[in-house]
């Protein structure tokens, strides 16, 4: 739990908002969940091949050991959810990321501020010691 704690209070501003895009995707895709198998292995088979795309456009000179681990993961993360996000909300009204009905928006919200506001509760906390 300390562990988490100090993650938690020493996130920056740009993995708070990766994080929020993780968080809406996730709200999002229990409210659309579609169990059919295609869906998913193709967001996987998109996933490696854009993935392994774009390790080898920032891999430094050290090769991909040289790589936070977290980082490689995202890389291959992002493309997987963003296929299979756009696979789930076809046809169902949305503008961009919105979904057409308002409490399915204000969940997504809701949990992102949620997560902010731990985050900066964390950070304050952090500070105060």
């Amino acid at each position: 739990m300390r562990k988490l704690f100090h993650y938690f209070g020493n996130l920056r501003t740009g993995k708070i908002v990766l994080w929020c895009y993780l968080i809406w995707y996730g709200v999002m895709t229990g409210f659309y969940f579609d169990p059919r198998p295609s869906l998913w292995i193709n967001s996987l088979g998109i996933s490696i091949v854009i993935g392994t795309g774009l390790i080898l456009s920032v891999l430094p000179a050290g090769g991909i050991r040289a790589m936070e681990k977290w980082a490689v993961a995202r890389l291959f993360m992002m493309p997987f959810c963003v296929s299979s996000f756009a696979a789930l909300i076809k046809d169902q009204g949305f503008v961009v990321i919105f979904s057409p009905r308002f409490t399915e928006n204000a969940a997504a919200a809701a949990a992102c501020a949620i997560f902010v506001a731990t985050a900066f509760a964390c950070k304050a906390m952090l500070k105060a010691r």
